[in-house]
């Protein structure tokens, strides 16, 4: 178990995430997006916006050119940790883009929009799951949301209601209605990508006989557990609160050993997207 944590958190894994979740990116937004003329949100958005109306050089150049004054202030303000692994992600897919000469041929462009929405939000998903970032807004973003408060969700939604809203009075109708649709699409798969692995079930279990219960969780399943001190409303009486934090996997044998130990025992079960600290998930240092 412990070294397959630290696995997850090796340069190499951690790489292997970003480069090949920054590639899948750049193949939804050259094999993809750029043949039906949608815009993507974030900054590579912007980059694909300057290669419509300009025709001059690429948009995966541009992305390239509108990262540098974003990593500068990166560089000053984030980890040399977090900027490196969000620099390789921006700079293979930038090259990627640059690279990639073949077209996925989708004549539909709602059925393109969805399509692309998925690649794209897959690919960044993925990169999200690493140490690093997507580069580009990521930057911005953290850097707002650790100086000002400013929630990173927030950041992106002005960022991206301006990028549209000037989309709006510049393209087609139609196609920034599409370019939205994937962006909605893309932010689903993000979040499924993110939460595919991560997601824990936190349990409470009310019992009278609630040591016994944390004594065979901790044999059997090889977990740990917490008890919460609590007090019954009707009987006034105090009453151990065991709280144990697990996966789909082994839910149903915790939901065993608990009936079987106390037939009247109440059990609790609460979805929850990421546990951090102890032997789960280290958080991502800025």
């Amino acid at each position: 178990m412990g070294k397959h944590r630290e696995f997850r958190y090796s340069l190499f894994w951690n790489l292997c995430l970003i480069t090949v979740g920054s590639f899948i990116q750049a193949v939804g937004f050259k094999a993809i997006a750029a043949d039906h003329g949608f815009v993507p949100s974030g900054l590579f958005g912007v980059a694909a916006l300057f290669e419509y109306q300009t025709g001059f050089l690429n948009a995966g150049f541009w992305y390239l050119l509108f990262n540098v004054p974003m990593f500068i202030l990166g560089f000053l303000l984030i980890t040399r940790r977090f900027l490196g692994y969000s620099f390789v992600s921006m700079l293979v897919i930038s090259l990627a883009y640059m690279l990639v000469d073949f077209r996925i041929d989708i004549q539909n462009q709602l059925y393109a929009a969805v399509c692309f929405g998925v690649v794209a939000g897959s690919g960044a998903g993925m990169v999200l799951r690493s140490l690093g970032s997507n580069g580009g807004l990521d930057v911005v973003a953290v850097i707002l949301n650790q100086r000002y408060n400013i929630g990173v969700g927030k950041t992106y939604f002005a960022f991206n209601f301006v990028l549209f809203s000037f989309s709006f009075a510049h393209l087609d109708n139609d196609l920034v209605i599409a370019s939205l649709i994937a962006a909605f699409v893309a932010s689903v798969a993000v979040e499924y990508c993110l939460s595919m692995f991560n997601q824990r079930k936190l349990c409470l279990i009310i019992s009278t006989r609630s040591p016994e219960i944390a004594d065979k969780v901790m044999a059997k399943l090889k977990v740990g557990a917490t008890f919460l001190e609590g007090m019954g409303a009707f009987k006034k009486e105090p009453r151990r609160v065991l709280m144990v934090v697990t996966n789909n996997i082994q839910l149903k044998r915790l939901e065993e050993i608990a009936f079987t130990t106390d037939p009247h025992a109440l059990f609790i079960v609460e979805n929850t997207f990421n546990v951090i600290g102890s032997t789960f998930s280290r958080r991502k240092i800025y």
